[in-house]
């Protein structure tokens, strides 16, 4: 007799209602086939980029496709630093009008999280499980007024706070510590060693070295007489020197690793974000008013080309196989992909709403990260 002429009893009835059941759970969804292919682009060779946006979220670029699968919204206004956890699964966010973090899972693109840091907050960098992220409470809105004009002698007249370095306890979710460090901290750096934080102060000129689990000043590096208005900073590989963007005097400050002065470079006008290649044999400047990035030998510090970006690029990271520069545009809305050799642009990323800063996982070098 075949099943279809056969009577059905109760327990035959409730057998075929349980296989029908585990069959539609086993049938992938579309949001299981989604959520998959998120996954599998989050994970790929290639990797992802996260890109702020000051008037929005953080977008997500598929580096497979060089072109945007995700928008992130981090649930507060005015995101600009960023950076990611070794491990790849949460996202730290600074987001300037409510004074905080948003710490995000990667995997879903969820906010589980915002932590008070204080006022203005700005740069952001993550080593092992704590962030540090500077607060600027000096700051004010706009640009910088030009040297020697009237705004900026009443803006050097004004009483200065400084700035804090909140420290961040991610497996704890919350603040445990503040450094103080000069007023309106800028980059923020770590030593080689993982023993101090480097940052610079852009509005007293001077790079300031703290023990990063006391906080205690180690030193004070003023760079008035070598150029005013220090903002990008970073360490070469080998940790034997850093070198710092010094935005009003068109120059880049070469330290070494003791922290003592070697020596000035030219650069283009109004030099931002500054970063070495992994292999320590290049350094790269994103340049603003210029709208230029050059390519400087490590060893001598001579210029090895240079190219034409566009609108306030601030901000740039390697791709993590080192073979792309991503460079983040805010007023032209683009994220620039260009050869790190040849400096040949390859791509043009369409991001809107003020692209500020860029990171990359698996993580890679830049303005704004580490390996």
């Amino acid at each position: 007799m075949s099943l279809s002429s056969r009577p059905f009893n109760r327990t035959s009835l409730i057998l075929l209602a349980l296989l029908a059941t585990l069959t539609a759970c086993n049938k992938p969804t579309d949001a299981t086939k989604n959520a998959s292919t998120e996954t599998k682009a989050a994970v790929s060779d290639k990797g992802v980029a996260y890109v702020t946006s000051q008037d929005a979220g953080v977008s997500v670029i598929d580096l497979a496709t060089l072109k945007v699968i995700k928008n992130i919204d981090v649930k507060a206004a005015g995101p600009r630093g960023l950076g990611v956890t070794d491990d790849g699964t949460k996202l730290i966010v600074a987001t300037r009008e409510n004074g905080s973090i948003s710490v995000i899972d990667t995997a879903t693109g969820a906010v589980t999280q915002q932590i008070e840091v204080g006022k203005n907050p700005e740069f952001v960098r993550v080593k092992g499980n704590f962030a540090y992220i500077s607060s600027e409470p000096s700051a004010k809105a706009g640009p910088p007024p030009k040297p020697g004009s009237a705004e900026a002698k009443e803006d050097d007249n004004e009483e200065k706070l400084p700035a804090k370095i909140s420290v961040i306890d991610l497996a704890a979710g919350k603040k445990i510590r503040e450094i103080t460090g000069g007023p309106e901290t800028e980059g923020i750096e770590f030593s080689k060693d993982g023993k101090n934080l480097v940052i610079t102060n852009e509005a007293d000129n001077t790079v300031t070295v703290h023990n990063i689990e006391s906080g205690e000043l180690v030193k004070t590096i003023s760079t008035h007489e070598h150029g005013d208005r220090p903002r990008g900073i970073k360490a070469s590989p080998d940790g034997k020197s850093y070198v710092a963007t010094l935005e009003f005097s068109n120059k880049m400050m070469v330290l070494d690793s003791d922290f003592n002065f070697v020596r000035n470079v030219d650069t283009g006008e109004t030099p931002y974000g500054v970063s070495y290649d992994a292999t320590g044999k290049h350094i790269y400047v994103a340049n603003n008013k210029s709208k230029t990035l050059e390519m400087f030998a490590a060893d001598n510090f001579v210029k090895l080309k240079e190219v034409a970006t566009a609108n306030r690029c601030w901000h740039f990271s390697f791709t993590p196989d080192d073979k792309q520069i991503l460079l983040a545009c805010g007023k032209s809305d683009a994220v620039l992909v260009f050869d790190a050799d040849t400096l040949m642009q390859v791509a043009h990323i369409e991001v809107k709403n003020l692209p500020w800063g860029i990171v990359t996982y698996p993580k890679s070098m830049g303005s704004l990260d580490n390996k």
